[in-house]
């Protein structure tokens, strides 16, 4: 690793009731890395009812303390929010339950200290399916991996991986509007406004006992991320998403109208289609109406990337002058 810059770095960890093992993490986490003049270490503790809070704070590092449990992602944003308070360079997000690997921190950051990518994500599934992780987990994973492709233009082989390293630029850059989780929102915000991703492959340990804050209900983590995923599509892509509806719509009406309009050829006459006939008329004149919304839509994209312009200068006024 060869840099003339030296970096700070706030390694970073969401705790909702990790008494366990906390300490044992915080431990095992690097005391110094080639390239980085400090490490702070940031616990967000999410809402705990144990004493995960005060473990932390005896070991010396950090700690934010939510009041309830308010969701990863708003423990995520408060974590970056601390980044941009105390000027860091680097800010790494890992579990506090032991599941990753401590020493891949160095080989996480390696690509943004050599200037070879803007932020990294861990790719759980460099070899295929993790051991112990189940399979109706890992199938949904890969799902969601495809849709968060599809709306980022870039190939992602593991969208929800919580192990992550963020520059100053994408933190300064990053608007995310979720509390429920920031793993797929921050990727396709982040590659929305052109930064470089690196996908590091991580080595990562299952415990059968172990329940997900996110996934525990499959159910609701399917709900909940693919309306994450269906927002950064409507406010990323606006004019494709809305003219795929528009197109979708007015393909049913020729449809309808086609073979109420056959039929009148045959019979003379669209009885007993009239019905029919009305609704292929509603549907074509509603995707004029959703068409025109596209292009409204795409010019208040266009509005809004010059406002997240117009915020990334502010935040840096604002961070660098406290």
């Amino acid at each position: 690793m060869s840099s003339d810059k030296t970096y700070s770095l706030i390694i970073y960890m969401p705790a909702l009731n990790e008494a366990a093992s906390i300490l044992n993490v915080l431990k095992s986490l690097p005391k110094k890395i080639e390239g980085i003049s400090t490490i702070q270490y940031l616990v967000v503790d999410d809402g705990s009812t144990d004493n995960t809070a005060e473990i932390a704070k005896s070991f010396g590092a950090n700690v934010i303390s939510h009041s309830y449990n308010r969701g990863v992602g708003k423990a995520f944003q408060t974590a970056v929010d601390f980044a941009l308070k105390t000027q860091a360079d680097i800010l790494v997000s890992i579990d506090a339950d032991g599941q990753f690997d401590v020493n891949q921190i160095t080989n996480m950051i390696n690509p943004i200290i050599t200037n070879q990518a803007d932020f990294c994500i861990g790719n759980r599934f460099y070899n295929k399916r993790p051991d112990k992780m189940p399979k109706v987990k890992y199938w949904g994973n890969k799902r969601v991996n495809s849709i968060v492709s599809l709306v980022g233009k870039t190939k992602i082989e593991d969208a929800s991986c919580g192990f992550r390293a963020y520059s100053k630029d994408c933190l300064l850059n990053l608007n995310l509007q979720g509390d429920f989780t920031y793993t797929h929102e921050t990727i396709l915000d982040l590659l929305n406004k052109g930064f470089n991703i690196n996908q590091i492959p991580v080595k990562v340990k299952y415990f059968e006992d172990r329940v997900s804050r996110v996934a525990n209900s499959l159910v609701q983590y399917a709900v909940k991320t693919s309306l994450i995923i269906f927002k950064c599509l409507k406010d990323y892509r606006p004019l494709r998403f809305f003219l795929s509806i528009a197109l979708f719509v007015l393909v049913l009406g020729l449809l309808l109208g086609g073979f109420v309009f056959i039929h009148w050829l045959n019979k003379g006459m669209i009885t007993p289609y009239k019905s029919i006939g009305f609704i292929a008329l509603a549907l074509c004149g509603m995707s004029v109406f959703i068409a025109t919304l596209a292009f409204v839509a795409d010019m208040l994209n266009r509005i809004r990337d010059n406002q997240e312009k117009i915020l990334v200068l502010l935040k840096k006024d604002h961070f660098n002058s406290k």
